[in-house]
């Protein structure tokens, strides 16, 4: 199960080798979470929005890319994070968890429980709570340094909110220099919330990866005509037209498949270029 497919699987999926269900609607009661970005220059103002959402008694998440420092990336990291955090929310007015991939069995357990319970008004962590996680009191999600995900993550992460019947916030923050590819992602991200568009982006944006392979993205992929995020019950349609032939003709044999089957053999001589099926 996944709110956004990496291209790969979308791209099998929509192709017929995936079986695929789609619940295309949020449950009773769920507001659709607003998505914001906000340069890092802006971080006070986003520290005093969080501090009214906790005065009103609900919960933060604060995700980080990395947990410490790196030399050779220029992002935002969890332990100078947490700093930060701490010194503009100091304690006991307000409560901070920690939650990383590096900590003990037992300390994460410990942290994030303070959090499910309510002890804790603000958890930081990595992107190890991306699923799995389901606290419908958060009702704000703040990704630092958001230029370093892709739109799949940014979409999964954005799912840690909006679990309640409280109006949700995704805050996206960033550094100020950003490629092209950055703000379309982002900018993609505070326009949609549909699963399905965002994939369909993502694939554009990343391609496909190899149908017939194990590459989870890249390659050229360019529908001239089709649109994935629309065109799902006419992709559905020829895959089950294509069963049929299969379940009468299994070898292609009968004179109206020969075409079919000349043109399989063509393929099975090259590389298939799944960009040119539009």
């Amino acid at each position: 199960m996944t709110a956004t497919p990496i291209p790969r699987t979308l791209a099998m999926t929509l192709y017929g080798d995936l079986d695929v269900s789609v619940i295309d609607e949020l449950p009773p009661g769920r507001q659709p979470v607003q998505t914001i970005h906000y340069p890092s220059s802006r971080r006070g103002t986003v520290y005093s929005f969080l501090k009214k959402q906790i005065t009103e008694g609900r919960q933060v998440y604060i995700v980080y890319p990395l947990i410490r420092e790196s030399e050779k990336m220029d992002y935002e990291n969890l332990e100078t994070g947490y700093r930060d955090i701490a010194m503009a929310f100091p304690a006991p007015l307000y409560s901070v968890a920690v939650v990383h991939g590096q900590q003990k069995p037992e300390d994460k357990a410990f942290d994030m429980n303070m959090f499910v319970k309510g002890q804790a008004q603000i958890l930081i962590a990595t992107s190890v709570i991306e699923v799995g996680v389901d606290v419908p009191n958060a009702t704000v999600m703040v990704i630092e340094s958001a230029e370093r995900f892709g739109l799949s993550q940014l979409h999964q992460l954005r799912g840690r909110v909006g679990r309640g019947a409280e109006k949700s916030y995704c805050i996206l923050m960033t550094g100020n220099a950003l490629s092209k590819e950055a703000r379309q992602r982002l900018k993609l991200m505070c326009d949609s919330n549909n699963g399905f568009e965002i994939a369909e982006a993502d694939m554009r944006l990343r391609g496909p990866g190899d149908l017939e392979g194990t590459a989870q993205s890249g390659l050229a992929f360019d529908l001239h005509i089709a649109s994935l995020a629309r065109d799902g019950q006419i992709l559905e349609w020829a895959r089950m037209e294509a069963q049929k032939i299969l379940d009468e003709d299994p070898l292609l044999e009968s004179e109206k498949n020969k075409i079919l089957l000349l043109q399989l053999e063509i393929l099975g001589k090259r590389q298939a270029d799944f960009s040119k099926i539009s």
